[in-house]
């Protein structure tokens, strides 16, 4: 009944009648239908409150704004509520009924390393026999059964029905990503965790948030609204890592490579087939590569003892698991050149990788990176990432993205911005198919498999598709090079989580 939904957090009057039933809760005035309840909810281009009228014409029967419209439509009640964006979470959650009160959620923020982390903790608490949830950049999963996904984090009402699924399916655990922009825009309001996780925080999204102290507060808002009862584990070798939770009432806990923390992770050699860890002074062997996939699994590790698993049985699975699809996926062509497909789209995590290939590449193997970047993005990590590529790489060979709606000409002349001075390191090609052909073409092979040369191809990592003008052409970096290493696509699928 509407009468529930009136006693929300932040409803502060009501005009009209409250005793009638709720269809559904709607934020989009197209998808409206008869009885449903409006969300007014301003966005960037357009604001709810302006679709009032047609949403009531569409059937709703129920509209909550933040301001009353001039006229008072009969046999509609209205709900002034203090922050629409706030309520559409809170009434998709009371809609589906609370579906994340009834499963344990754990939500992974940070730059870089959410998809890892929170794919890792599904696939590691399916391993130890629970019926789990999935919500990242890549996919959704409900148990065995997967959805696209569209946006890191889901709308409210998207949310809410797939947590309400995971429910009616026996989910026991969700993991999902939560970005800096879900938090800002309340789409996870209204939703009950039991712990939260910060990665790192680097440059990004500073087109969105405007400052880089904006886009830290937006991750911390995460952190801040954690009840008592969840853990709020964070990156202690993150110079903001105890920023993220220095308000949190939660349990607050944290893992680290460098100094001193709850969960401690050591290095004791890396090679591309993969790395021995010491966590916790026991040692694994895990199938990942690189510095950012210790904090990756440490993380996952920490979250898997917070929430209870027996820690050698984790330690144990650890080493089973495989890494997720476009993060540092790598093949060997027949030739013994090696090519890795990495997700890398800021300047953090392209040193990352770069520095990964570079402290494990033998003498006299070169390293061929084509990197992009996205359109209708922020443009002030553009040079910096083309410097980034031509400092720690051979060569280097700039490319487009995903343009969207920008000319790939000029964000290519923002990237050269930063490399002026280095011209004999590097070329320009803007088709993307033609510059992954053209490092195919440099990179030669060696007498054994791994002692060839290295091609990085950087920016796109799990996307099968280009976006130019608005159009999403297929496009797959991974198929690109299998197809001209001559490299069964089943051996690219062997190396990572899908």
């Amino acid at each position: 009944m509407l009468q529930e939904y009136s006693k929300l957090p932040g409803v502060r009057s009501v005009e009209g009648a409250l005793d009638k039933d709720v269809s559904s809760v709607v934020f989009d005035s197209r998808q409206c239908v008869p009885g449903c309840l409006f969300v007014a909810v301003p966005g960037t281009v357009a604001d709810g409150h302006d679709y009032i009228p047609s949403a009531i014409r569409q059937g709703a029967s129920s509209v909550a704004c933040t301001h009353y419209p001039e006229e008072l439509t009969e046999g509609v009640t209205f709900l002034l509520v203090e922050d629409t964006a706030a309520f559409l979470g809170e009434a998709a959650s009371l809609f589906y009924g609370h579906p994340s009160r009834h499963l344990k959620l754990v939500g992974v923020t940070g730059t870089n390393g959410k998809t890892t982390t929170a794919t890792l903790l599904y696939d590691l608490f399916r391993a130890l026999g629970h019926s789990c949830g999935l919500l990242s950049t890549v996919v959704n999963r409900v148990g065995d059964q997967s959805y696209p996904a569209t946006h890191t984090t889901p709308d409210a009402v998207e949310l809410n029905l797939l947590l309400k699924e995971m429910v009616d399916s026996g989910c026991e655990y969700c993991f999902m990503e939560v970005s800096s922009h879900s938090v800002v825009q309340q789409r996870i309001a209204g939703l009950v965790f039991a712990g939260g996780l910060f990665t790192n925080i680097t440059h990004d999204h500073l087109d969105y948030h405007g400052t880089f102290a904006a886009y830290i507060k937006a991750k911390q808002g995460f952190f801040d609204h954690l009840p008592r009862t969840a853990f709020a584990l964070y990156n202690a070798d993150d110079r903001n890592g105890e920023v993220m939770v220095q308000n949190s009432v939660a349990r607050r806990r944290s893992f680290a490579l460098k100094r001193m923390a709850d969960y401690r992770c050591r290095i004791i050699e890396s090679l591309f087939g993969g790395m021995l860890l010491e966590i916790d002074s026991v040692q694994v062997w895990v199938r990942f590569i690189g510095g950012f996939n210790a904090y990756n699994l440490l993380g996952v590790y920490a979250a898997a003892c917070e929430l209870g698993a027996d820690k050698e049985e984790v330690l144990r699975l650890l080493s089973t698991l495989h890494s997720v699809s476009g993060r540092f996926d790598y093949v060997v062509s027949p030739s013994g050149v090696t090519a890795i497909v990495d997700y890398a789209h800021t300047p953090d995590a392209l040193a990352n990788v770069l520095d990964t290939i570079n402290a494990i590449r033998k003498p006299g193997q070169k390293l061929y990176t084509v990197v992009g970047c996205g359109g209708n993005r922020d443009k002030t990590k553009r040079p910096v990432m083309a410097r980034l590529a031509v400092d720690k790489s051979d060569f280097t060979i700039l490319t487009s993205d995903n343009p969207r709606y920008e000319k790939p000409e000029e964000i290519l002349r923002d990237m050269e911005a930063g490399v002026s001075d280095a011209s004999e390191r590097w070329i320009e090609i803007s088709d993307r198919s033609q510059a992954i052909k053209m490092a195919v073409h440099l990179a030669h092979g060696g007498t054994c498999p791994g002692e060839g040369d290295i091609i990085l191809v950087a920016g796109k990592g799990h996307e099968t598709y280009q976006e130019i003008s608005g159009v999403r052409h297929h496009f797959d970096d991974k198929e690109q090079l299998c197809a001209l290493l001559g490299i069964p696509e089943s051996e690219v699928l062997s190396h990572q989580t899908v």
